[in-house]
């Protein structure tokens, strides 16, 4: 098993930044891509940005909806994997979920066998 801590979220103004924070813990080894999904209220979850082994940003991914703003790192000796959010909008507020999966790459939620508890973001206007 594979547990995923997310921490970070948390009140902001628009344009203001934050950076959201995953550590994994358990079968670490077994992990090959961590994403981040957010959902806000009413609609569905969506794809934010992931990152494959060995996390130091050779192989990302990120939504059209985040790039140029969103930032996905990692830092595999410390199990973790880090989403630097700048210039955030009003619609960036949601749940976001940390996710682990053994495979790569890849937009899907569904193959992601591993999800963190969420942490809220929240933007102002």
């Amino acid at each position: 098993q594979v547990q995923l801590v997310e921490s970070g979220g948390g009140l902001v103004q628009a344009g203001g930044s934050l950076r959201l924070s995953c550590v994994a813990s358990g079968r670490t080894f077994s992990i090959y891509t961590m994403g981040w999904f957010r959902q806000a209220p009413g609609k569905e979850r969506e794809f934010v940005a992931a990152i494959s082994w060995p996390w130091n940003g050779e192989s990302t991914d990120v939504a059209d909806s985040v790039k140029g703003r969103f930032t996905i790192s990692g830092d595999n000796a410390k199990n973790t994997v880090y989403v630097q959010m700048n210039n955030l909008k009003p619609e960036d507020t949601a749940v976001y979920y940390c996710a682990a999966k053994n495979i790569v790459g890849g937009r899907d939620a569904k193959p992601y066998n591993y999800w963190g508890q969420g942490t809220q973001v929240t933007v102002s206007s």
